[in-house]
């Protein structure tokens, strides 16, 4: 099937493609259920690992067919995504059968359906630091054939800088969310280089917040079934199966690392992105380890 590069257009104040937004009133109006648990991240911070996490946390026990035989995107639905030929985001969730339904969003704090927080629903935001971000965002948009032409990595950067990306500015997304964790107790804030770091740990804080028991056995058994390598060579797991993915180019799962950027940016990029990055993020208390 042949799929049709998008362009960006200013949607609300921030830079959308036709596929994140066509089916905007229905996901506006979207009706949440109480125990329903939202995974949000800006694009390639962690959002299939958060999502896999807790996929297993919930339904390894009770359906251990589901791991080997439903792809992680049909397990936690990519709510706004709309695509031709395909179902809906809005309609794979509401196919969803187990409890609690996971549910994927990209959208900046401002754009999540209202039902979510008349519900006081469960929230897991996953950040990642803008460096390593920009280079994954890159290499995905490269073999991403629904996602906007990204061009050299240049002027990628330029972009990534501007906030001209599929959903906006990284500053105001991860400081968006950050904002609203200060008074929205239900949102867990939690970051990609600490999970990287220990996993083992994470997990356990994620367990405590959706008040999940979890044997430390069971929690090291999803440990390690979540650790890079063992999800890229997971069919489930890693995108291999979604047509949209040119796997030619690149893999959807690359690397994983903290640091990374260092093979990406040059000296000159690096100071420019500094300078910027300091101005961008002043009056935020968010801080993000670009190396571990």
């Amino acid at each position: 099937m042949e799929f049709e590069r998008p362009e960006l257009f200013d949607f609300h104040g921030v830079s959308m493609t036709h596929y994140m937004t066509d089916n905007w009133e229905k996901v506006q109006n979207f009706k949440a259920l109480p125990d329903d648990i939202l995974v949000a991240t800006y694009p390639k911070a962690g959002t299939t690992w958060m999502s896999y996490i807790l996929d297993l946390l919930y339904f390894k026990q009770k359906d251990k067919e589901r791991e080997k035989s439903v792809a992680i995107f049909d397990r936690v639905p990519f709510l706004e995504f709309i695509t031709p030929g395909f179902p809906t985001g809005l309609e794979t969730v509401e196919s969803l059968t187990t409890r609690p339904r996971l549910i994927k969003t990209h959208l900046p704090i401002q754009f999540v359906p209202k039902s979510f927080w008349d519900n006081n629903c469960r929230m897991v935001y996953v950040a990642r630091n803008a460096k390593d971000n920009a280079v994954s965002y890159y290499h995905f948009d490269r073999m991403n054939m629904v996602q906007p032409e990204p061009k050299d990595w240049n002027s990628f950067l330029d972009r990534f800088m501007e906030g001209k990306m599929v959903f906006g500015s990284w500053y105001d997304h991860v400081t968006g969310w950050w904002d609203k964790k200060q008074t929205y107790p239900n949102l867990l804030y939690m970051f990609y280089e600490d999970m990287v770091q220990d996993t083992g740990r994470e997990l356990e804080r994620l367990c405590s917040f959706l008040g999940l028991s979890t044997s430390l056995e069971e929690r090291e058994r999803i440990r390690g079934g979540v650790q890079f390598d063992a999800m890229k060579a997971n069919p489930m797991a890693n995108y291999s199966t979604d047509p949209v993915m040119d796997f030619k180019v690149s893999p959807f799962m690359r690397k994983g690392k903290v640091g990374d950027w260092k093979s990406h940016f040059t000296v000159a990029q690096n100071e420019s992105f500094d300078e910027h990055y300091k101005m961008k993020m002043k009056n935020t208390t968010l801080t993000f380890k670009t190396t571990i």
